[in-house]
């Protein structure tokens, strides 16, 4: 099994040793075409408009599209999750393109600038019981966006408390900030059949489960025939990880 991983900007490289730590081949994807020899695809975090910008002049988006509808498991991560959404909201003057397929709103820049980016122990139920470990990760959020609305299809993996409306960036859509300070709660991670997203950076830790999961995604997987390290059976060195754990190259 080989993991393709968009590499145009952005954490693509910390996503490859992650995805190394777990027995897995990642390779980098700056072509349509390269594609096609890929059975799954990582969208990572970085400049969600650089991003958009650099995949429309290699004349990415139609093959990313249609990738997805394929139903290949692609997973984006921050920006990643920006590209997947239907609907983008809080975009600089213009918008940008997206992929599209998974049934959300995601707000950009939900949490506010550079500075107010941010690191918190997550509850993730649904990631321990499949994937074992603790019943919570490290989640990393730098200038995170949030999904603020999700169809009936999507299935909420992880969310965040929202403190005060001072951390969320303001919008230019009408009503927008005032729906958006009635919510107690935002999304932050989210599944819909073969597309997952998160809005942090789980590639930016130790904990690899958050691959896991998605590698358990792709069909090869699920049918027994991949040699993939099991979290479960790894030492599990990240239930009494420090704080401090960056980087994670080796």
């Amino acid at each position: 099994m080989v993991v393709g991983v968009l590499a145009l900007q952005g954490s693509f490289n910390e996503h490859i040793a992650a995805l190394k730590r777990l027995g897995v081949k990642g390779v980098q994807i700056r072509k349509p075409e390269q594609l096609q020899d890929v059975s799954s695809l990582i969208i990572p975090g970085g400049e969600s408009t650089t991003m958009a910008k650099l995949a429309e002049y290699h004349n990415l988006f139609p093959a990313l599209r249609e990738f997805v509808k394929m139903g290949k498991p692609v997973w984006g991560t921050c920006a990643g999750l920006i590209f997947l959404a239907n609907k983008a909201t809080g975009q600089k003057t213009g918008g940008q393109e997206l992929i599209g397929g998974l049934d959300c709103t995601v707000h950009r820049n939900f949490f506010g600038s550079q500075i107010q980016s941010f690191e918190t122990e997550l509850p993730i139920p649904e990631i321990a019981a499949k994937e074992g470990g603790p019943p919570s990760c490290r989640a990393v959020f730098i200038r995170a966006p949030a999904i603020i609305e999700v169809g009936l299809d999507v299935e909420v993996l992880a969310d965040v408390p929202v403190s005060s409306v001072e951390t969320v960036n303001s919008s230019p859509i009408p009503n927008e900030e005032e729906s958006i300070k009635s919510v107690r709660k935002v999304i932050v991670a989210v599944k819909q059949g073969n597309m997952l997203a998160t809005a942090f950076h789980p590639e930016l830790t130790a904990d690899t489960r958050w691959h896991s999961y998605f590698l358990k995604m792709v069909p090869e997987i699920e049918d027994g025939t991949s040699d993939i390290i099991s979290t479960s059976s790894m030492d599990q060195s990240f239930t009494n990880r420090s704080m401090i754990d960056l980087p994670i190259f080796q």
